[in-house]
């Protein structure tokens, strides 16, 4: 069964529904969100490694577990589930899928009671925030999209007493996400504890609403411009890698056929033109010197390709570059590479480290080409020299 593609139409299905249903109200609850917890699901998923029928029910279930906003706030999860047995009833999907992915969207259901891993999984990633440095704006968020509904004003410490109560009742069900987010998630809850009783006057709605806004810029925006900042000098740096591989393969093709020639012509004429062996051996020895300038900035450098928990723990490691892990068992590269998403500094460092190691080693290609192009330059002028001097010596 074509998984993968049923997924590409579910995708495209749901997100035609979020647009042609599009509810400004919908701050929290919305298709970015949606997204969200379908990355959380196959982040969760790729752990447990699922087999492809189980992945293909907990993202679908993640697709459609909230989709019964659009239709039917108060019973959002039985109407996301219906929804999802049509479209995949029209699929001519087996009954038994279908009723796992219901069964995973209703599971959704506050107090969550899953049963099953599958279930488990989109459990925790519907309330993956919960855990993550992300839950202040997205708790905010959901405060705004509840008056909106309501059409009136929250206070702040009541919205945060029952926030606290949420995650006083919540737990996370699988231990890939116990393991993961519990800390963030009790410093979280410490931190609204921690304000709770304070007597902070209630901000203006205004102020409310600046607030959130200068959050967004704070967080989503600047987010934006450093990935696409790192996005697109990494291209660069493989556009340059590029040419300078390419500019080494012409210098490397273009000796070999003057060697050829030399090799093949040259030397057999020497012994009856002996005023040829200079500038023979001239070129002969500019050629060699120039592709193995071009070579060696080709030539691969790798490291060990190991890398320990130390290096994780003091962040000294770049999981990004293949050289640094290609000797690791998948299990310890995917332990590596979580702890890496989940620290901010860690991965931002490591983007970092990544975009300077390219720099480095173009600076080296570079170098080492401007070394054989020069002698390649120089040298040719002065063969063709030492040609043209030895035949007019000879001639006179």
């Amino acid at each position: 069964m074509q998984y993968k593609e049923l997924l590409d139409q579910l995708r495209a299905h749901i997100v035609n529904l979020f647009q042609t249903k599009n509810d400004e109200r919908f701050i929290y609850h919305n298709l970015q969100h949606t997204e969200q917890v379908v990355q959380n699901v196959i982040r969760i998923a790729d752990h447990y490694q699922l087999s492809e029928r189980d992945h293909f029910v907990v993202v679908a279930a993640s697709w459609f577990h909230d989709l019964g906003y659009l239709f039917d706030c108060r019973q959002h999860e039985a109407k996301g589930a219906e929804l999802a047995a049509e479209f995949l009833k029209d699929k001519a999907l087996p009954e038994d899928i279908i009723l796992d992915v219901k069964g995973c969207i209703m599971a959704t259901k506050m107090p969550q009671q899953p049963e099953g891993l599958l279930q488990q999984i989109v459990c925790d990633a519907d309330l993956f925030h919960l855990g993550s440095d992300s839950f202040k704006v997205r708790n905010k968020l959901m405060r705004m999209e509840v008056e909106a509904f309501c059409d009136k004003q929250i206070d702040k410490a009541e919205w945060r007493t029952k926030t606290i109560g949420l995650f006083k009742t919540h737990h996370y069900h699988t231990d890939f996400c116990q393991n993961l987010l519990n800390s963030k998630k009790a410093e979280n809850l410490a931190e609204m504890e921690g304000k709770e009783g304070k007597g902070k006057s209630k901000p203006q709605p205004e102020k409310k609403v600046e607030l959130i806004e200068e959050k967004s810029k704070m967080t989503e925006k600047p987010k934006r411009g450093i990935e696409t900042m790192f996005r697109i000098s990494s291209t660069n740096h493989q556009r340059l890698s590029d040419m300078a591989d390419n500019k080494a393969h012409i210098m490397i093709s273009t000796n070999s056929i003057i060697l050829s020639v030399i090799l093949s012509l040259l030397l057999r004429k020497l012994e009856d033109n002996p005023h040829l062996i200079i500038p023979t051996l001239l070129l002969l020895i500019i050629c060699v010197i120039t592709m193995v300038f071009s070579i060696l900035a080709t030539r691969p450098s790798i490291p060990e390709g190991l890398f320990t928990t130390e290096d994780i723990k003091e962040k000294k490691v770049n999981l990004l570059f293949f050289g640094n892990f290609y000797r690791m068992s998948l299990e310890d590269y995917k332990n590596g590479m979580n702890k890496m998403m989940d620290d901010r500094d860690f991965l931002y460092g490591s983007l970092i480290k990544d975009v300077y190691s390219q720099g480095v080693v173009l600076g080296r290609k570079y170098r080492l080409l401007r070394i054989a192009y020069s002698v390649f330059m120089f040298g040719i002028i002065a063969a063709v020299l030492a040609f043209i001097i030895a035949s007019a010596v000879v001639t006179l």
